[in-house]
């Protein structure tokens, strides 16, 4: 099946996001993609230091709009990012939610590791500020592989995604705004490392460009496979990148090369405190 990853500038419009995320997911459909993954803040990309949209349940009008689409469209949607309200008084859980091509929601990520920067010469980025983490992980049945969300930040941690695989991961899907800052140093190379570590598709969607109030994001969303390759990749600017993924490839891979077989987790290692 061919899967797309949507690269995206939202701003605080909501409107204009949806105008461009149902543009970008009729687009992806058009080319004949089954599977499509939107970024992290698809619908509302509120620059730092303003309060949050106002936060929705899982059955608000965001996952509404994205379940529309994809019964409309015929796709599974991995929908990005949107804010859900939380427990937490004054913050939100930044939510990946999944639907199938009926419009069922099949499965619903929080994010668990809050991004928080104040680097020389950028605003600062406090997600913590604003945001409650999450604190379990999904992994839902799709016809390209068992699919695992993880947003953004979530992919310096590979703790979470070694999980994920434990949990039969085949498909990472990563809904993602890094910084122009960081992505220029890292966001290949992570997405790549999570790949390879898990002999596992990655499907990396991107924020690109200025958001207002000095934030700028760094773009190049990809679909990486399970060796390591970019084998598709947004240009500047909003846009999608599609390739083929299935788990059929997956499980040839892991049959050449499965590092995951030769782990050796020891605790008393991982408890040692420089010994030798």
């Amino acid at each position: 099946m061919l899967a797309a990853v949507i690269q995206m500038n939202s701003s605080a419009d909501r409107q204009a996001n949806l105008a461009q995320a149902a543009d970008l997911l009729r687009r992806a459909a058009g080319q004949g993609a089954g599977l499509c993954v939107l970024p992290e803040h698809f619908a509302h990309m509120q620059p730092e230091g303003l309060p949050l949209a106002e936060p929705q349940t899982i059955a608000g009008p965001t996952v509404s709009f994205l379940a529309t689409l994809a019964r409309e469209l015929g796709l599974w949607i991995v929908g990005g990012t949107f804010a859900e309200r939380a427990r937490t008084p004054g913050k939100a859980h930044n939510t990946c939610p999944v639907l199938d091509p009926t419009g069922r929601l099949v499965g619903v990520y929080r994010k668990i590791h809050l991004f928080d920067l104040a680097a020389p010469g950028q605003a600062p980025l406090l997600e913590s500020r604003r945001v409650a983490p999450g604190r379990r992980l999904t992994v839902v049945d799709t016809p390209i592989g068992r699919l695992g969300p993880c947003v953004c930040y979530d992919l310096r941690f590979p703790e979470l995604h070694r999980r994920l695989r434990l949990l039969g991961a085949q498909v990472i899907a990563a809904p993602s705004a890094f910084t122009k800052l960081t992505g220029q140093a890292h966001w290949e190379l992570l997405v790549r490392a999570r790949a390879v570590e898990n002999a596992c598709f990655v499907l990396a969607a991107a924020q690109w460009g200025p958001h207002g109030q000095g934030r700028e994001s760094f773009g190049q969303a990809m679909i990486t496979n399970p060796w390591g390759e970019v084998v598709a990749q947004c240009p500047p600017g909003p846009g999608l990148a599609l390739a083929e993924v299935n788990a059929e490839v997956v499980e040839g891979f892991r049959r050449r090369l499965d590092s995951t077989l030769h782990a050796r987790l020891l605790p008393r290692a991982w408890r040692a405190k420089g010994r030798p």
